[in-house]
């Protein structure tokens, strides 16, 4: 078992570890953070948890559930110390450039307009209560069901389906005037 083998000080096990689940673990934190070097900071924090920790796992076979759980909770504490902040990420559109890398391919107008609705879009995930963002994010985003993020987030497939109804009405309400 990996976790055994981590836990054991198996270098090449917490290397196969970290090469396999970094880019997803990645990917979750920045969706639910909206900034690199705060979901970079997560991923490190959380490997380095099952390093320090793997030992304490009762169940070896769910060292990815638990590794990823760890991520969650420290991108739900990232989230909680923002609202004291209160910074907001500056987010920006990447300029469509034709196959040659010279005009770009999008209607000026058509690119602004969805620059807008993506801002908007944004601006109406980081509304959303945590619990319902990962949800959302979750299924829309990585295709998960309901079981795999009941699994992720710890919650039943019912609580899973709940999360994501008040989310998904709640981003219908908010972006209404895009329709």
């Amino acid at each position: 078992m990996l976790a055994e083998r981590i836990a054991a000080g198996d270098d090449a096990a917490f290397e196969q570890l970290v090469h396999s689940c970094s880019a997803p673990l990645l990917g979750m934190a920045l969706r639910m953070l909206g900034d690199r070097a705060d979901a970079e900071d997560v991923v490190q924090d959380a490997f380095i948890t099952v390093w320090r920790r793997a030992g304490d796992l009762h169940e070896p076979a769910a060292l990815r559930s638990w590794l990823f759980q760890i991520a969650r909770r420290r991108c739900l504490i990232v989230l909680r110390t923002r609202r004291t902040r209160r910074t907001d990420p500056v987010w920006s559109v990447p300029e469509q450039r034709s196959v040659s890398g010279g005009v770009p391919l999008a209607d000026p107008q058509r690119a602004v307009e969805s620059g807008a609705g993506v801002l908007e879009l944004l601006r109406a995930l980081a509304a959303l209560p945590p619990a319902q963002r990962e949800v959302w994010l979750l299924a829309e985003i990585d295709g998960l069901s309901y079981l795999e993020i009941g699994e992720r987030v710890g919650a039943g497939e019912q609580a899973v389906r709940g999360r994501l109804f008040r989310a998904r009405a709640a981003l219908a309400d908010a972006l209404r005037a895009w329709r």
